[in-house]
């Protein structure tokens, strides 16, 4: 019911590309009954115009409902820009956007800004993410990129910004959504979700089993960080895939990175390279995850997590 971080991080990156530009920011949001409340935090992020499409088929997320509503709002308004986070949603429902558009897509970015001939230029991973490429889209329009979440800063909110809000009723052919939505199951776990959590504290192999991911949820707590697992440790049945970090789970982009038996394999390293701080726990000197952690700890996790956790909880319990 509310807007996730990602969002407001693409209205802010959007707000200082349109001010570089000379233009403005008009943001778009999709469902079934938008709330002013929603509407006015996008302004407060930068958006002088909030489009609020609405219709019974936008309340829950399909692909084809959400592709048939947008695409006909973006050629009308038709933008210079046009940009989406990155999430799972955002990643599936962009490139069918931009085919109906017949423009081009860099996805996944971690860095934009405007060129000295005024086109974007968006910087993205390559190669399981051990080389970055520069995309421009200088013929097609409108440029598109879907954008990394936590590696944009979302910056302050101005409370007195008011956008201008236009609300849209959608005139879909409901004989072309193909699927429904008919209920969504939403697994109480209590941790923090790895997509918008600024520090994780993920395991992998060398944890040894599933009874000892506690050690790591102990950890998490005073943090107040998300819980992670390598592919090793999910396809071993000891954590379920929604905590998987790497190329086949989620990319993530924490201000923290805290790695605990994870040898660093490459579709992993693909999934978390981009964090700001990477911490590494691994008895393994020569472990792949050590090269490229700004902090390395060779030990025992079963006797450093305990402490690390220890430490922490002294120190955040006294500040």
């Amino acid at each position: 019911g509310g807007l996730r971080r990602a969002s407001l991080e693409v209205a802010a990156l959007g707000r200082k590309l349109a001010g570089d530009l000379g233009g403005t920011l008009e943001a778009v949001i999709l469902g079934e009954k938008i709330s002013e409340e929603v509407t006015s935090l996008l302004g407060q992020y930068g958006a002088q115009q909030v489009h609020a499409l609405e219709h019974p088929l936008l309340a829950r997320y399909t692909a084809r409902a959400y592709a048939m509503a947008l695409s006909p709002l973006v050629k009308e308004v038709d933008p210079e820009i046009f940009l989406l986070a990155g999430t799972t949603l955002g990643r599936d429902l962009a490139p069918r956007v931009a085919t109906s558009l017949g423009t081009g897509l860099a996805a996944d970015c971690v860095h934009a800004a405007l060129g000295e001939d005024g086109i974007l230029v968006l910087k993205r991973p390559v190669f399981a993410g051990k080389a970055y490429a520069e995309v421009a889209i200088p013929k097609a329009r409108p440029q598109m990129a879907t954008i990394r979440p936590n590696v944009m800063p979302a910056g302050n909110p101005s409370p007195d910004s008011k956008p201008q809000v236009h609300r849209v009723s959608c005139a879909l052919d409901e004989t072309r959504v193909r699927t429904r939505v008919k209920e969504v199951v939403k697994a109480s776990s209590g941790l923090v979700e790895l997509s918008e959590a600024k520090i994780i504290v993920s395991g992998g192999r060398g944890m040894k089993g599933p009874e000892n991911f506690s050690l790591l949820e102990d950890l998490a707590k005073p943090l107040g960080a998300a819980v992670g697992a390598s592919r090793a440790a999910v396809d071993a049945g000891w954590r379920e895939h929604k905590w998987q970090v790497g190329q086949t789970g989620k990319t993530v982009s924490p201000d923290l990175y805290v790695a605990c038996g994870i040898s660093g394999a490459i579709q992993h390293l693909a999934g978390m390279s981009s964090s700001k701080c990477i911490v590494a726990i691994n008895k393994d000197p020569e472990a792949p995850i050590l090269k490229v952690a700004d902090y390395g700890i060779v030990g025992d996790l079963f006797a450093v997590v305990p402490l690390l956790t220890e430490e922490f909880r002294k120190l955040l319990s006294s500040s």
